[in-house]
Order: structure tokens, then C-alpha cells, then sequence
């Protein structure tokens, strides 16, 4: 009997009889097992939080899952990061570009149209594969205020108030779902990511693991948190997260 993808995973630009295209599945997979990463939104800006799990003598300073983009807008991703850095290098260039062009910083949204549209044309041309990361893509608009968005291997982009990528996203989720409110402020959102994080990881102590970025409503500018704010914010969050889960009803 014939494997479920009968050959159909050999080239990108083929469906299976079923409508299925194997390649980009298994990008989506690659990405469901990368480090987790997290994007929340807040009226008072937005938070980006990474799971980096380095090696023992690597530099507490290298962050290779978090990207500024431009100065009101970041990106953090799940996967193959270095796909990631081919998109994240576009969409400086556009970033850069329509500063000079309109002299006005870039939409969030339009930079994450630009990478789902890159990740859709690998989808559709023999000889390429698709990218095998996503991205989360969140900053602070002139018009729009703080905004969030992911953009997938599929070439799918989509605008969340709370959204996780990468290895137990599908419990992060859902603790989002319950633990997420519109109210919530910058710093609760920090503790909020952060408990994400501890959710799923197997390091449930310290915080070197754990690195964080803002872009504040009112500054607009991306700014990463030191050590030392990320651990303030911890202290809170594992008195949280080491709460039980609440019953089902």
C-alpha cells in the first residue's frame, strides 16, 4: 500500500486528489516544532515575546527569533529561522523605502501582506520550496494604533489580539483564550507572554531563555526589555502559571 502522500509531496506545485499540498504542510510542521513565540496587543502597545534555547557558552545578548523591522514595528518567528531572515530583510527594504517615497512611517499590515505574499509565490513555482517559518509581525500604526499579525507558510496573513507559534502554540492558545482581555495593560501583557512561555518550556526557572520586546503606543519605537525587567515581570508570572488549569465546564 502507497504512503498517504502517494508522491504527491515530490513537487510543490502538485495537489494530491484530496486538494492537499504535502510541501506546505510540512513547512506548517517545521514551524509547529520550532521554540515557541508570542505577539499580544494592548491599547497601550504591543509585546513580542521568544522562547531562545542556546548553548551553554552562547551570549546571553544573541537574539536570532526577535527582528526590528522599522522603528514602530518588530517581528518574532517560529521554524527555520533562517528563512525568516530572507522576509524580515524585504521588509526593511519596503520599510525603508516608503519612508523615503511618502516620507511616513509603513502600516504593520502592509509589511505583513508583503511577507504572506512572498511566502504564497513559494507555494506555486517548481524548483523552490515553500519558507518554513512564520512570523509574527506587530508594531504601533499612526492611524490604526497597536496591531498584531501572522503570516504563515500558506501565504495566509491575519490580524489577532493574542496569537503563539512554535512548539505547545495549541496550549498557549488556549490559555490566551482564557487569560487574554482587552483592558490589559503593557506590563500585564509582558507577564502574560512570559507565562506562556513557562507554560510549555522545559526550563522553568530563570529567564535567560526568555527574551522581550515592546513597542509602546505612545513612543512608537521598539525597545527590547533588559534581563533584569524581564525578571521583574517573571516573579509574577510563575506564581501564575503555576496555577492549575481551570476545571472544564
Amino acid at each position: 500500500m502507497f504512503a498517504p502522500s502517494a508522491g504527491y509531496d515530490r513537487a510543490i506545485t502538485i495537489f494530491s486528489p484530496d486538494g492537499r499540498l504535502y510541501q506546505v504542510e510540512y513547512a506548517l510542521e517545521t514551524v509547529r516544532r520550532g521554540s515557541l513565540a508570542v505577539g499580544i496587543r494592548t491599547s497601550q502597545g504591543i509585546v513580542m515575546a521568544v522562547e531562545e534555547k542556546g548553548r551553554k557558552l552562547q551570549s546571553d545578548d544573541s537574539v536570532i527569533k526577535m527582528f526590528q523591522i522599522d522603528d514602530h514595528v518588530g517581528a518574532v518567528g517560529a521554524g527555520y529561522i533562517p528563512d525568516a531572515r530572507i522576509q524580515v530583510d524585504s521588509a526593511r527594504v519596503m520599510a525603508q523605502s516608503n519612508r523615503l517615497i511618502y516620507d511616513e512611517p509603513v502600516d504593520v499590515e502592509a509589511i505583513a501582506k508583503r511577507i504572506a505574499d512572498m511566502n504564497q509565490q513559494y507555494t506555486q513555482y517548481a524548483g523552490v520550496r515553500p519558507f518554513g517559518v512564520s512570523l509574527i509581525i506587530a508594531g504601533v500604526d499612526e492611524n490604526n494604533g497597536p496591531v498584531v499579525y501572522l503570516a504563515d507558510p500558506t501565504g495566509t496573513y491575519s490580524g489577532f489580539h493574542a496569537i503563539a507559534i512554535g512548539q505547545g502554540s495549541d496550549q498557549v492558545n488556549d490559555y490566551l483564550e482564557k487569560n487574554y482581555s482587552h483592558d490589559l495593560s503593557l506590563d500585564g501583557a509582558v507577564t502574560l507572554a512570559i507565562e506562556c512561555i513557562y507554560l510549555v518550556s522545559e526550563d522553568k526557572a530563570g529567564t535567560a531563555h526568555i527574551k522581550v520586546s515592546v513597542v509602546e503606543a505612545e513612543s512608537k519605537k521598539m525597545r527590547r526589555l533588559t534581563d533584569q525587567e524581564v525578571g521583574k515581570s517573571a516573579s509574577g508570572a510563575k506564581t501564575r502559571s503555576d496555577k492549575p488549569p481551570a476545571k472544564s465546564s
